[in-house]
């Protein structure tokens, strides 16, 4: 299990590096065209969609899992438990390959 228990501590209090489980919501995913390296990268936040009219300040996490061009299951509006090494990339938090877990799925139909 993790050694943070449940489902992980929130994206908004991980640690600045080191093995964590955390869980969030996916904000937002990026596709890489067919003539680039194949990578799959997905923003988690705090917060299951933006607030209107809300200034506070949510967490956020770059996730990337290389060598793959779609995980499935992962999309913008799904609740996810994540487990990994965590690094800094470009300004954001961000792990590399992490183990995940779906918690939940937002219906539209």
């Amino acid at each position: 299990m993790s050694p943070h228990g449940g489902a992980g501590v929130p994206v908004s209090e991980l640690p600045d590096k080191g093995r964590v489980a955390c869980h969030g919501y996916i904000e937002s995913v990026t596709y890489v065209p067919a003539d680039q390296t194949a990578a799959f990268t997905a923003i988690v936040t705090d917060s299951e969609g933006p607030r209107p009219g809300s200034r506070t300040a949510t967490g956020r996490l770059r996730v990337i899992w290389l060598g793959r061009r779609r995980v499935p299951g992962i999309d913008a509006g799904t609740e996810v438990r994540l487990e990994g090494m965590l690094t800094h990339s470009q300004g954001l938090p961000t792990m590399f390959n992490p183990r995940y877990e779906i918690l939940s799925r937002q219906e539209n139909e």
